[in-house]
């Protein structure tokens, strides 16, 4: 009985080493990933909190001995609630539209055969073999004065179309942008979806509406999430959109807060501007998850 107890204290004692060492080992490899995000993601974090308490001088610097809460209660401000509003709005409307339009879509792809399949998959990730900066200045050619929109308008009789430096401009250059991070999380989530649960839907004489409704649309809903939160966190931070295809009347958070570091030099401001936005995007994220858990 007593070699029994020492042989199962020794298998103790090696699955103990083995966890340690595969602990270790996972460290180690986690280290070089952990660093990274310390230095490029922590550190510059910690320094746009500390900035967001400091003060700004006559002449535009920043002064850390005088901590206050000055570039907080500007936040208030009548002009930040206004580009903060057209921010929200417009981010809330690319999501909706890249979601309205993503859907089938993604719904197509997941029931073609596998060879269509693939291609359209490549036809979506196209986008990303170019540069995101020429395809927005791409858009600010098409949608300018001589661009194909105001051509063909005219072609018809009718007048010249600007929608360059205007909202719809805004729009239409942030649904083409994050529309493959919408796409992309609904295939997925209809690709590894039970097919036969429709099936059964309809052999108990559910229309497809109904069966739409019951099955497909609840199976997809992590993939909805998913994308959801992809376009509309990008979206309400946008700054390269904005500044090309928008103008002085469509300013967004993030052309705002980059105005702040490079033309107003009001690092203070720009700081706290930065850290409500992602103080906002933190409590979007954390509520749309419960509430997509709460409902899986």
């Amino acid at each position: 009985m007593s070699i029994d107890v020492r042989d199962t204290q020794t298998e103790v004692h090696l699955e103990a080493a083995a966890e340690k060492a595969a602990s270790r080992r996972g460290f180690l490899l986690a280290l070089p990933s952990w660093l990274y995000l310390i230095l490029f993601f922590a550190v510059p974090l910690v320094i746009v909190f500390v900035y967001s308490f400091a003060s700004r001088s006559s002449t535009g610097l920043t002064r850390l001995e005088r901590w206050n809460l000055e570039s907080y209660r500007r936040l208030f401000d009548s002009l930040v609630a206004e580009i903060a509003f057209r921010s929200l709005v417009l981010a809330i409307a690319t999501t909706v539209i890249c979601l309205i339009v993503s859907y089938p879509f993604a719904y197509y792809i997941a029931t073609r055969r596998p060879l269509v399949r693939n291609v359209l998959l490549v036809l979506v990730m196209i986008p990303f073999w170019s540069n995101f900066l020429v395809r927005t200045y791409a858009w600010r050619v098409i949608l300018g004065t001589d661009g194909p929109v105001s051509q063909l308008s005219q072609a018809f009789g009718g007048e010249p179309i600007r929608l360059l430096f205007t909202v719809p401009a805004v729009l239409i250059g942030l649904v083409y942008g994050f529309l493959p991070f919408m796409v992309l999380p609904l295939y997925a989530a209809l690709e590894r979806m039970d097919w036969s649960l429709v099936e059964a839907a309809r052999d108990l004489y559910a229309d497809g509406w109904t069966a739409f409704r019951k099955v497909t649309w609840p199976l997809s809903r992590p993939g909805v999430v998913a994308g959801s939160i992809l376009v509309f966190i990008p979206a309400l931070g946008a700054y390269v959109t904005p500044a090309i295809l928008g103008g002085a009347k469509t300013t967004l958070l993030g052309d705002y807060i980059v105005s702040q570091f490079l033309a107003a030099r009001n690092q203070p401001f720009g700081s706290a501007l930065s850290m409500a936005v992602m103080a906002v995007m933190l409590a979007a994220v954390i509520v749309y998850f419960r509430s997509g858990a709460r409902n899986l």
